[in-house]
């Protein structure tokens, strides 16, 4: 499993759709700007078929140092969980080899 930057994925973009590289990277960071900016107001973002991204608070707790057995308190704080869409778990689910066919 390789990992595809933001760099190569927005390659891929204006390569497929024949936009300028330049055009694709402001679009795709105000995408992920604007996604960033809901999540940080408490917003649910919901993309159909592709998945929903929302915040979730962890309480805070006292965990301990493995190596020293000392307690320490961890405070409460946000994250973000995501549940895939429909297609995604299609497309996930299937064969490797329906799935480089489909691509």
């Amino acid at each position: 499993m390789s990992t595809v930057t933001k760099k190569e994925l927005i390659d891929q973009i204006a390569e497929k759709t024949q936009a300028k590289r330049v055009l694709v990277k402001r679009i795709v960071q105000s995408f992920l700007d604007e996604v960033t900016s809901e999540l940080c107001k408490g917003n649910r973002l919901e993309f159909r078929d592709f998945g929903v991204f929302e915040t979730r608070t962890r309480a805070a707790r006292v965990a301990q140092n493995p190596k020293t057995l000392e307690r320490v308190d961890v405070p409460a704080k946000r994250t973000v969980k995501f549940k895939m869409g429909r297609l995604m778990r299609q497309h996930l689910s299937a064969p490797a080899a329906e799935s480089a066919q489909t691509k």
